[in-house]
């Protein structure tokens, strides 16, 4: 299997191959992939204007016809399930295991938003709340707010996108999209399924660009939200240039996870080795903070260790391969720098630690200044850092020491414990018995702080994507 030589961007519903290209590398080998057609400006703009014009028929659709299109899609992505792994595999570096499980996850985010469709409702408002109010009644309806603006990472190519663009048809929004330059692949391949469809002319356009030509995509004044998905860096300079429209930004994080000493070593174990180095450690969820009860402390580290010790790390092609590269050479070499001024400030490398090229091994550390990027930063990659503690409410506390509050994980069988750390914790979500890395597609998924603005999950992002309409009633004479 291999990529196609040559993928068109999406433009108003209809592929277009202008002159220009973006390269695309297969992430492990360093060599040439494909290529992608590459917009500009000019291209972006009339993506836009497209957009506008379909926002009325959009609109218009009933909830059935996007129903329709988002089962079409669900079947599509089915039937083109290996293509989609493989793609994923070659330009993102994903193991093959792994790209199975996006792809999968991506049909499931697709069936989910089918069923949202259908399910887009208002309320009927009691307005006699006092005697001048007598005769009145009111509802409300959620309608779409228009064209919307996405801006997707390299991450989970597939469904990161997914998840801006299903919601949208489900409630009805045209909408514009900037996958990832590293990997643009996955999203024109579901440009591809959307083409398609009977969406209306300009429902959707997908557009690959450098970063130098997407400036519209955040400050066009037609466009009525922006959704955002990247680094804190980048995300919160796009709100402040974003003008008037609503925006949504899910960003980094350095989540932390609580070992308690009342928990199952060997299942912990288990699940922190999968949440902290589960695709290279490329994931704002991914498990880099580790705090441990000092009664299991010793013993949980080294089952730690042996178990990161027999990760296999090599071709992402390969069925047994755990960890495959990073996004590119750059990304680590500044990791492997994080490392060497943990291990330089007084931090000692349990395990891991080496690069060769784009690879990165699986990395512990313990006893590393709370003041180093490897716990105050995101890591990004395949590395976790572990301490002590004897108190559990200092524990939330030192979770709670973060710019960031995406998820954190908590190991504990005592339920005032849970409740506590449900209270306490400055997080979008708290997950009890696994680690922050774990997510279905239909819950509400984002974060605080650092870590972004609203929620993402179908139903979650629907109500961002459309508004509430009032109408009240008056009727004359009611006694």
């Amino acid at each position: 299997m291999q990529l196609q030589e040559r993928y068109p961007y999406y433009l108003a519903n209809r592929p277009e191959q202008p002159n220009a290209d973006l390269e695309v590398t297969d992430k492990y080998t360093g060599q040439l992939a494909a290529r992608v057609a590459l917009a500009d400006s000019a291209a972006i703009d009339r993506a836009i204007a497209a957009a506008v014009a379909a926002t009325e028929p959009m609109a218009r659709l009933a909830p059935f016809e996007r129903q329709a299109v988002l089962e079409h899609c669900a079947g599509r992505f089915c039937e083109r399930a290996d293509e989609l792994a493989y793609s994923l595999c070659v330009e993102a570096g994903k193991p093959i295991r792994d790209s199975r499980g996006e792809v999968s996850r991506l049909i499931d985010t697709f069936r989910i938003a089918a069923g949202e469709a259908t399910r887009i409702g208002g309320e009927v408002l009691n307005l006699e709340i006092s005697p001048r109010a007598r005769g009145y009644w009111g509802m409300y309806k959620r309608v779409p707010i228009g064209p919307c603006s996405f801006i997707s990472p390299f991450n989970f190519p597939l469904n990161l996108a997914a998840h801006k663009i299903a919601p949208a048809i489900a409630a009805g929004c045209a909408f514009v999209l900037k996958p990832a330059s590293r990997t643009p692949v996955g999203a024109l391949v579901i440009g591809e399924v959307l083409a398609e469809t009977d969406l209306p002319p300009g429902a959707f356009s997908i557009l690959p660009c450098h970063r130098d030509a997407a400036e519209l995509f955040t400050t066009d004044e037609r466009l009525k939200l922006l959704s955002f998905t990247g680094s804190s860096t980048v995300g919160w300079d796009l709100k402040a240039r974003a003008g008037k429209k609503k925006v949504v930004l899910e960003l980094g994080g350095n989540a932390a996870c609580i070992v308690d000493e009342d928990v199952d070593l060997a299942d912990a174990v288990q699940r922190m080795i999968v949440g902290a180095f589960y695709q290279s450690g490329q994931s704002c969820i991914s498990v880099q903070r580790i705090l441990v009860h000092d009664r299991v402390y010793d013993e949980l580290r080294d089952r730690l260790v042996e178990a990161a010790g027999k990760l296999q790390m090599g071709d992402p092609k390969e069925e047994e391969t755990f960890i495959g590269p990073m996004i590119d050479e750059a990304e680590a070499e500044r990791l492997e720098r994080w490392i060497r001024a943990a291990e330089d400030a007084g931090g000692r490398v349990l395990c891991g630690g080496r690069r060769d090229g784009v690879m990165l091994e699986a990395t512990l550390l313990e006893n590393v200044p709370k003041d180093q990027p490897l716990c105050a930063d995101e890591a990004f990659g395949p590395v976790a850092v572990l301490e002590r503690f004897s108190d559990f409410d200092a524990a939330l506390d030192e979770v709670n020491r973060s710019a960031y509050g995406l998820q954190a994980g908590v190991f504990t069988r005592d339920v005032y414990k849970i409740q506590r750390a449900w209270d306490r914790l400055e997080v979008g979500g708290v997950i009890i018995g696994d680690v922050p890395s774990w997510r279905v597609d239909s819950m509400p998924y984002g974060g605080v702080k650092d870590s972004g603005l609203g929620r993402e999950g179908i139903r979650y992002a629907i109500e961002d994507m459309t508004e509430p309409r009032l109408l009240v009633v008056r009727t004359p004479n009611r006694k």
